[in-house]
């Protein structure tokens, strides 16, 4: 990275308080939560101000900062702006997927083994109308897309992955994957929750219909965030699973609201629910626009120099292995590392400050845009106690 891009990481980590000394915490466990930054606070600060007064509008403000989430969370994943809509998690796109897609008795969905509850129980919810679940075995705690072409029938309607497998960051080559989906007429279905927001991603050149991501992760946003993607033409052939005043385009019109024959949003904004959590919508607003001001490759690449220093340390140890697929098109933010004694050792790490997350046999290590090289040396410090 040039010096100029290396100052603008400096500039954001001081943005984020959980880097500074207060509680000397080192943070490495954004594929959990993404921690906030001074300016998100400043939004939420300043609007429940404006709360106690209501003396404001800030209903077109928060329209406004909607239009935002759709343009720079379009931008994030190479979509359209009218691809992209609000939603409130990660299971709100993935609902409009498994209840919305043209699906009749005796369909047949397609899931990894080894994904996050999630992407399961929404599809497992089908059962009463006939649809059945597959789940495509993994090999070594990976998707395998041979299993996953072998297992294709010609029920087979459509597969729903995960971009970013969450407990070892696997990133599916989606490309790939998506090539297949179209060749055998299924419908290719993605949680990107892992990956949005850290990894770049072209939903158009991967084949991906439905897209849906939480951002209270790696877009660094509060709880009851997010967005969805639904591709242009298949936008008027899904059901919609629920319907809302804000599902039509009325103009932003308060003062004539006695119309009922307003058409929908010929957009993703169709399937949107409302009203909508305004001081939520301002701090992903601006969350994003902090993001976009770094680069996703930017980040991406950042992040995997991080975890270079990292894998380094555990591929000469004696102690620790790898968990995670270290291969380019595989790896991701994350990083899954195992031994002997993983409980102990993560233990170890949370009484030391050190926050990270013990997943499915090993401790999970997730680095994002505020973290730095004296965090990754502060880790090492306290894996080599064990050695």
């Amino acid at each position: 990275m040039t010096e100029n891009i290396e100052n603008k990481f400096k500039s954001a980590r001081k943005l984020f308080p959980v880097t500074g000394n207060k509680k000397n915490i080192t943070y490495l466990n954004c594929a959990s939560t993404g921690p906030l930054c001074k300016p998100i606070k400043k939004v939420l600060d300043d609007f429940y101000e404006a709360g106690l007064y209501l003396d404001k509008n800030w209903d077109y403000a928060a329209f406004a900062d909607l239009d935002k989430i759709r343009k720079l969370g379009a931008r994030m994943i190479g979509a359209r702006a009218d691809e992209v809509g609000f939603g409130f998690q990660t299971g709100y796109g993935l609902n409009i997927a498994a209840f919305g897609l043209p699906l009749k008795r005796g369909d047949e969905i397609l899931l990894s083994d080894i994904e996050f509850p999630s992407n399961v129980y929404p599809w497992l919810a089908l059962k009463e109308r006939g649809i059945k679940v597959k789940f495509v075995k993994s090999e070594n705690r990976f998707f395998d897309i041979d299993n996953f072409k072998k297992a294709i029938e010609k029920k087979s309607r459509a597969l729903s992955l995960s971009f970013v497998q969450f407990f070892n960051g696997y990133k599916n080559d989606l490309m790939e994957i998506g090539k297949i989906c179209r060749d055998h007429g299924m419908y290719f279905i993605v949680d990107g929750i892992q990956g949005c927001g850290v990894e770049t991603i072209d939903v158009h050149k991967c084949g991906i219909d439905i897209f849906a991501a939480g951002a209270q992760k790696w877009m660094l946003s509060p709880q009851g965030t997010g967005l969805f993607y639904i591709r242009r033409d298949l936008q008027k052939k899904l059901k919609m699973p629920f319907a809302s005043w804000l599902s039509v385009d009325w103009k932003l019109n308060f003062t004539d609201l006695f119309h009922y024959d307003l058409p929908f949003f010929d957009s993703a904004r169709r399937f949107e629910m409302g009203s909508y959590p305004y001081s939520h919508v301002h701090a992903m607003a601006a969350a994003l626009e902090l993001i976009d001001s770094l680069g996703i490759e930017n980040i991406q690449r950042h992040n995997h120099r991080l975890l270079d220093i990292l894998i380094a340390y555990l591929k000469a140890s004696d102690y620790y292995h790898i968990v995670s697929n270290i291969k380019s098109k595989h790896r991701s933010s994350i990083l899954a590392f195992a031994c002997d004694n993983v409980g102990e050792v993560h233990k170890k790490l949370l009484e030391n400050k050190i926050i990270c997350a013990h997943r499915e046999g090993a401790i999970r290590v997730a680095v994002h845009l505020y973290n730095d090289e004296t965090d990754i040396k502060r880790l090492i410090a306290v894996l080599d106690e064990f050695e």
